[in-house]
């Protein structure tokens, strides 16, 4: 007989066909992962934003009417990717947090707080 050392082909196949059946469960994983690794960083800026407006109410006595002037006044930033708008009041404002890079599910988020906001969602932030 012969002596023969390595694998057969059969085996190399079984173990490419393993490998091919745990990449196609992983990377699907990895990428939604990632989708909300961005939410988190939406939300995150939000809080961020409802702490400046307190801020910024308390140095002016009212709110930001934009995020410009809640930028230039306490110099905020935002997280990579993520883009905002105030739409502000003398007794309240709205604003949205958005990142156009998530793939798929929620894509930007909303606060309100004081005027305009009903009774049940002031200060809550709602995804869509």
């Amino acid at each position: 007989m012969f002596n023969r050392k390595g694998f057969t082909l059969i085996e190399l196949l079984t173990v490419v066909v393993v490998i091919g059946l745990l990449a196609a469960i992983a990377i699907p994983k990895f990428a939604s992962s990632k989708d909300k690794a961005k939410l988190a960083s939406v939300k995150t800026d939000l809080r961020n934003i409802m702490t400046s407006q307190e801020a910024y109410l308390s140095d002016q006595g009212l709110y930001a009417a934009d995020y410009a002037a809640l930028q230039a006044r306490l110099n905020t930033t935002l997280s990579s990717g993520n883009s905002a708008t105030i739409v502000g009041a003398s007794s309240g404002w709205t604003a949205t947090v958005s990142n156009s890079g998530i793939a798929t599910g929620f894509t930007q988020c909303t606060v309100q707080v004081g005027a305009g906001a009903s009774s049940t969602s002031d200060g809550v932030i709602f995804c869509s």
